[in-house]
């Protein structure tokens, strides 16, 4: 094999991807081909003989990351399966290991991995039979304690409290029946998938040095994002030839609040003596404008290694930064802007709003409704958190595990069974009493005419299907067991006799579901990789506008970003501030760094003098704010200032003064006012009436607002009068002309 397929790196590519011996730090700045490295040093590995592929170990974050990897992977190895390296999430390959020593830590090897809201339903069931006040104990702030000691690799037995912490006394008891829970039903949480194999590792010195020697080479990507248990768990796994190689970028460190620990990455030479580093510096996706301001804005922090990123792209345009009244005009000039976009042909697909409050989308939402801009809202609910999806799944897990107590309690009364709230609590207390499965239980009632006689037959009914499933599950196909399941309890017919748009909507993500399984060739496999599906991994349809946080925006890129909210108190958020001072500020800078990086071509940041926030007592609030400390910290070099505020007209206009705002003489007003320069107006976007091919009186159909007729045409802009939603402003692009029959 010719090394042709290192001809496309640049010099500190080639030597990162050729660095064989000992600990090396890739620091891989913003779009600077971090995947590309890893998967051409993987190809490396093998064609210089290195070591097999199934003796590199390559832990990624996310399973579409995972999947990108392995087919890159197999291009460059021309296919060959059986050089594939151990591939996968920290959770992927820990659930690989995990069930092959599950014997280790008290497990079955076909232990099931129960999700969030199957952690929060049994942590709240075991409240209940302790007796503990579930409203001054919430199970979520509970889980968040749990969740944090597994990440700190904590066992229950090894949890200390110190004076200050005695409010997570009962949090701590919980965890060791939670624990013990758990144990019982042969389950496991995300957590304990890395907490059991960091324990098995440091227990069998046998299992932990098989594995050693068996992985020659570990490369990891995006190791800012580690936590305490994941670097302990990768520490463990080197061995004495100290071969592994962590990419990763200390300005993108943004998940501290789920556990991330930066010093993993600052630290990484202290931790491997003669480490080598190597820094990308070449940028691949930004012009150079846009990464120059981002550049400046990430060097005030501190805690980092200092790397000046750079790009052979053209100068662009400067980034723009824009004052608004408040945040209503904010979301008309991001809309107009949009428009603008489709004159040059960008699609919706290539656009992103990053917001870093959830309820910034709110504006945008109901702007592009009105006016007919499709979007998506990234980070809504995903398809295997769906009611009916977990309910389907319920049912198989239960009929592969019958003690899966979560899943029984799921579906007991899916579809509506009468078997009232008492009943359930009953079958608990039994459960607790005799100490059994909560299905156990329930045939033990039976047995015993514990039940009142119609509540018997309702529970015999059921207990009786799950065994009768059981049975043919190994008779017929995965699929097919589901299909009998969903008609044979009536789950099918409950929604057809339902008749609404919704219930119509669950039958087809019922029939999607069992598309999906069709890939797996049985039950155990699809159960497990479902039980592995993760929030980071996205659904992408249609050409919409993509509006998400700058946390579910880290990897991506468009070709256009708006980044609204540039405020003191915002962005930086003051509750991060209060809870964590300077190292809180310097993630919120990294966080605006990575929001600022993800722009291809055009950078649009926002900020509004007024900002409406909801929930405070009940009132909708108007609050005057100040512009971000961060816009202040940027090079004045690379960027464009621009203040707007409306006009009786609704034109955005320049103007001196802030229209509305009571922070107009506020320090970080102050600031802005003295950069700007070169102050021209700004208008809102028109457009030539021959713009449009459409006619007053046409009839159109829209794929939302469906059949209408166009009453005024302004430019590329249609206010149509819908038979079903009255009328609406709709850019002409978004409806096609119905036929004249």
């Amino acid at each position: 094999m010719n090394n042709n397929y290192l001809n496309s790196l640049n010099n500190q590519q080639k030597t990162a991807v050729s660095h064989f011996e000992g600990p090396l730090l890739i620091l891989a700045g913003a779009g600077s081909g971090k995947t590309k490295v890893l998967t051409t040093r993987v190809a490396n590995l093998i064609f210089n003989k290195k070591c097999f592929g199934q003796q590199i170990l390559c832990v990624t974050f996310t399973n579409k990351a995972a999947n990108e990897m392995r087919e890159r992977v197999l291009k460059l190895i021309n296919n060959k399966s059986n050089a594939v390296p151990w591939l996968g999430t920290f959770h992927s390959l820990s659930n690989k290991i995990l069930r092959k020593h599950a014997e280790a830590v008290g497990l079955k090897p076909n232990f099931t991995i129960i999700d969030t809201l199957d952690q929060i339903k049994l942590i709240r069931n075991i409240l209940e039979a302790e007796n503990i006040d579930i409203k001054q104990n919430p199970p979520k702030q509970i889980l968040y304690n749990i969740d944090r000691w597994k990440n700190l690799g904590l066992v229950p037995s090894n949890v200390s409290l110190n004076k200050s912490e005695v409010d997570k006394a009962i949090s701590l008891k919980i965890y060791k029946i939670y624990q013990e829970k758990l144990k019982m039903m042969n389950c496991v949480d995300f957590g304990d998938l890395i907490l059991h194999c960091v324990t098995i590792f440091q227990k069998f010195d046998k299992i932990r040095k098989f594995y050693q020697n068996n992985f020659k080479y570990i490369l990891v990507d995006e190791f800012q994002d580690t936590n305490f248990i994941q670097n302990l768990w990768l520490q463990l796994l080197v061995n004495d030839s100290r071969n592994i190689c962590v990419v990763g970028d200390d300005d993108q460190s943004i998940y501290s609040w789920r556990g991330a620990e930066i010093k993993n990455i600052l630290n990484f030479e202290k931790n491997f003596k003669n480490t080598k580093i190597i820094k990308l510096e070449q940028n691949y996706r930004s012009t150079k404008n846009i990464l120059s301001a981002a550049s400046s804005l990430i060097s005030n922090n501190d805690s980092r290694h200092p790397k000046k990123l750079w790009s052979e792209f053209r100068e662009g345009d400067k980034v723009q930064i824009q004052s608004f009244s408040d945040g209503l005009q904010e979301a008309i000039f991001i809309s107009d802007q949009i428009e603008k976009t489709l004159i040059k042909n960008t699609k919706l697909n290539n656009i992103a709003i990053l917001v870093r409050a959830a309820f910034q989308t709110r504006e945008f939402e109901e702007r592009f409704i009105r006016i007919g801009l499709p979007y998506r809202i990234i980070g809504g609910l995903k398809f295997y958190e769906r009611a009916e999806i977990k309910d389907a799944i319920s049912y198989l897990r239960l009929i592969k595990h019958t003690n899966d107590d979560l899943a029984f309690e799921r579906i007991i009364n899916q579809p509506k069974r009468f078997i009232g709230e008492s009943s359930v609590k009953k079958i608990h207390e039994v459960a607790r009493k005799e100490r059994l499965s909560l299905f156990e239980a329930s045939l033990h009632m039976v047995d015993n005419k514990i039940f009142k006689p119609k509540t018997e037959i309702s529970v015999n009914n059921f207990v009786q299907n799950i065994l009768t499933w059981k049975k043919i599950s190994t008779e017929i196909d995965h699929v097919s067991l589901l299909e009998k399941i969903l008609d044979e309890s009536g789950y099918t017919q409950m929604l057809i006799n339902e008749r609404s748009p919704e219930a119509e909507s669950r039958l087809e993500n019922l029939k999607e579901l069992r598309s999906s399984m069709k890939v797996y060739d049985n039950l155990d496999e699809f159960l497990e990789n479902i039980s592995l599906q993760t929030s980071l991994d996205e659904e992408w349809d249609g050409d919409k506008i993509n509006i998400m946080t700058v946390h579910a925006a880290k990897g991506l890129e468009f070709e256009v970003v708006f980044l609204p909210g540039l405020e003191e108190g915002l962005f930086p958020h003051q509750k991060s501030i209060d809870d964590n001072g300077h190292e809180a500020v310097e993630e919120e800078r990294r966080l605006a760094y990575v929001a600022m990086t993800r722009a291809k071509n055009n950078l649009f940041m926002l900020f509004a003098n007024n900002r409406k926030f909801f929930g405070n007592k009940n009132i909708d609030d108007w609050m005057p704010s100040m512009p971000s400390r961060f816009i202040d910290e940027i090079d004045k070099e690379f960027i464009e200032i621009t203040d707007n505020v409306i006009n009786e007209n609704n034109d955005f206009e320049f103007s001196q003064e802030i229209q509305v705002s009571s922070s107009k003489n506020s320090p970080g007003w102050l600031r802005m006012k003295k950069n700007i320069e070169n102050k021209e107006r700004v208008k809102s976007i028109t457009f030539s009436e021959n713009f449009t091919n459409f006619t007053v009186g046409e009839g159109v159909k829209h794929e939302g607002f469906g059949e209408g007729k166009i009453i005024h045409i302004e430019g590329n802009k249609l206010l149509i009068n819908f038979k079903k939603y009255g009328e609406k402003k709709v850019i002409d692009k978004f409806v096609m002309k119905l036929s004249a029959n």
